[in-house]
């Protein structure tokens, strides 16, 4: 298949707010494809290629394809070759081999294939074609029931895959996808309440937890092979050699966990996020040791948990977590579910998360039955733009521009972002000299007074609240707003959305305007 197809396919998905139409254009495209041409083309569509990250950024991209051909020609098999040889590029003489690489994939592509492809690269399409929509097409091209699809999706870890066995594969194959020891599964989310004993009423007798700053991790343990991968799926178990020996040393062959890891001070008190997320990215350097805590265990010496209730995973975790299980409380009473929330918060951990004891593990899905509780309202916003500083702060790029995103494209196209707000608050010297020395790598254009960038980094912002305002596209604007940190375990996909600050101000927090 032409790469042309598969970019006027996301042109048109891009065009449309009908999610209908957005899976009918998908499933046509799908239903093109060649048996090797699925997996990449998949890819393509979430802008999450094959390869992962092929060493190419945006200052590489903006001036390394040259210019571009005058017709199509190129291919999804074309494209996903150009990219293997850019991720297998190392060593010496690796940039020069990924410009030629670069410069020839280039000189091959129209115009809107060079944008389309270095969009691919940065992980950043924006179409409004998010993975659940391009699931339910998988479904409508393979006609297979979308709930499997979505199952076989969730516990694989891998959509492209899915794909290919849903439209390619022997009958029974897809049915047959279930838990892999070693191969990550997407997580279980959770959804917000302004209390705990708020969270309680909506899920009844609850598992109440210590919410902790730290990074989410999934262990897997199959004899004394153990692999340990981010919230992303990315394994990072080469950086935590301390939490593989914990996952080594737990009673039992084989095992699937779920938990965080975080970095405590020498009172046993845990460390900013940001420390933790130095350490947990570091290559070198084991000065400041994670501890590992687990929330729950979906695999156990061949038996599989993720359909059994709450209750017997926490059993079964209490068995071979020992002392790194999460700490909390099983409860159907507000005044202890608040009690431990206090305990929590005494602690310096973020607050409490509060789980329905007889509900499954629903993979990759936010359901209503896991319910996180923060005494501070925060949300993961993207970067916009940034202004240079003044004072102390001349040279520096320091006020943040802030967008949330917009899924439905219901103030603008489908998956960009609507600024909400701006904010120098809570940036230390570390995150100002990050800022400054980042933003230009992946700038779009600037001004006198600002840098604008490609929205693809993830901050984490306290916020007091919204109030309406007429100053910004989204008729909402952050209220008090402060930097807790950047998130670099999360992508741009995975951020809050302008309808949920939007729901704010039904619930009673809306100020005045700004």
């Amino acid at each position: 298949m032409l790469l042309d197809e598969v970019v006027t396919t996301v042109e048109r998905v891009a065009s449309t707010r009908s999610r209908l139409a957005k899976v009918d254009a998908l499933a046509s495209l799908l239903g093109g494809l060649a048996p090797d041409e699925v997996v990449p083309a998949v890819g393509f569509l979430i802008a999450k290629p094959r390869q992962g990250r092929v060493g190419v950024g945006w200052r590489t991209l903006r001036g390394g394809m040259g210019d571009p051909a005058g017709a199509a020609a190129l291919t999804v098999l074309d494209v996903d070759a150009a990219l293997e040889r850019l991720a297998g590029a190392s060593g010496s003489g690796s940039a020069a081999e990924r410009a030629s690489v670069l410069a020839d994939l280039g000189s091959r592509a129209t115009a809107r294939e060079q944008d389309f492809v270095s969009r691919v690269i940065l992980g950043e399409l924006r179409t409004g074609a998010l993975e659940g929509v391009l699931t339910d097409a998988i479904a409508r091209a393979a006609e297979r029931p979308g709930d499997l699809v979505r199952r076989a999706a969730m516990l694989s870890g891998d959509l492209g895959e899915t794909a290919r066995i849903a439209l390619t594969g022997a009958p029974g194959e897809l049915d047959a996808v279930g838990l892999r020891v070693g191969r990550p599964v997407q997580p279980m989310l959770a959804g917000t309440a302004p209390s705990a004993a708020a969270a309680l009423e909506q899920v009844g007798e609850a598992s109440v937890e210590f919410k902790l700053d730290g990074a989410r991790i999934q262990a897997h343990r199959s004899g004394d092979e153990v692999r340990v991968f981010t919230r992303n799926l990315a394994d990072v178990t080469h950086r935590v050699p301390e939490v593989v020996d914990v996952v080594r040393s737990l009673p039992a062959d084989a095992l699937i966990l779920d938990g965080e890891t975080l970095a405590l001070d020498e009172g046993g008190a845990p460390r900013p996020f940001q420390e933790t997320m130095s350490r947990f990215g570091a290559e070198t350097g084991r000065e400041m040791l994670l501890h590992p805590w687990f929330f729950d265990v979906l695999h156990v010496d061949g038996r599989d948990l993720i359909d059994e209730p709450l209750a017997v995973r926490l059993a079964e975790l209490a068995r071979v977590a020992g002392a790194h299980r999460i700490p909390g409380r099983v409860t159907d009473d507000p005044e202890v579910a608040e009690r431990v929330s206090r305990d929590a918060l005494a602690a310096g951990h973020e607050g409490v998360v509060v789980k329905g004891v007889g509900a499954p593990y629903a993979a990759g899905r936010r359901g209503a039955s896991w319910i996180k509780v923060k005494p501070v309202l925060t949300f993961d916003l993207v970067v916009l733009a940034a202004e240079w500083g003044s004072g102390r702060r001349t040279g520096l790029l320091s006020n943040l521009h802030l967008g949330a995103r917009d899924p439905e494209g219901e103030f603008g196209a489908p998956g960009t972002f609507v600024m909400v707000g701006k904010t120098f608050k809570g940036l230390t010297d570390e995150l100002l000299r990050f800022q400054t020395e980042r933003f230009p790598e992946i700038e779009t254009r600037r001004t006198e007074h600002a840098v604008f960038v490609e929205p693809v980094t993830v901050v984490e912002i306290a916020i007091d609240g919204v109030q309406r305002s007429s100053r910004y596209p989204g008729g909402v604007a952050l209220r008090f707003a402060r930097v807790k940190g950047y998130r670099p375990d999360k992508g741009p996909g995975e951020t809050d959305t302008i309808q949920s600050l939007r729901a704010l101000l039904r619930g009673g927090d809306e100020g005045g305007t700004a």
